[in-house]
């Protein structure tokens, strides 16, 4: 072979993407809804911090969201109606309350119970923080007309049922 045809190298069957194009996804991913809801959920993330609040996380605003909707319930309660186990709504709670947004009370009736309250600076963070959100919901959820947001809503809950009982399946 002559040195003409060595510089003259086939052609590479797949180029190698340019330096500040990130790399596709593999196709198996794609395939995956668990790489797909943790790719939603990054992006809702991100969002939120940017346009809902810093320093209120989604789990934080869940449980200020039901101790609005339901005062004087129980953490335990609480925790289930918003899919917290009970260890991580007590941290949320401890924080939440050193930050002066939420109240515990113990009711005489029962030691082990913690009945939880919004304080006054808990419903009002709760309130702007809940404006913002639906704004970042409509945000989201833009692209589609009223029923197909509907339809979209009722597959996600069916979706988030199920997969709330496939780790019992093991």
């Amino acid at each position: 072979m002559s040195d003409s045809a060595d510089s003259k190298a086939a052609p590479q069957a797949n180029p190698p993407a340019s330096p500040s194009a990130p790399p596709a996804s593999p196709p198996a991913l794609l395939e995956a809804p668990g790489f797909l809801v943790r790719r939603l959920y990054q992006a809702y993330t991100s969002a939120w911090v940017r346009g809902v609040d810093s320093s209120l996380t989604g789990p934080q605003f869940a449980a200020l969201t039901a101790v609005g909707a339901s005062p004087g319930q129980d953490q335990g309660s609480l925790a289930s109606a918003v899919s917290l186990d009970a260890s991580t709504m007590t941290d949320i709670v401890r924080r939440m309350e050193n930050r002066g947004l939420i109240r515990r009370q113990t009711p005489e009736s029962d030691a082990r119970r913690k009945l939880l309250y919004l304080t006054d600076e808990g419903r009002s963070v709760l309130e702007q923080a809940n404006h913002r959100a639906r704004q970042l919901d409509e945000k989201l959820l833009r692209p589609y007309e009223a029923l197909e947001r509907e339809q979209l809503m009722a597959m996600l809950t069916r979706l988030a049922d199920h997969w709330e009982t496939v780790p019992g399946e093991f």
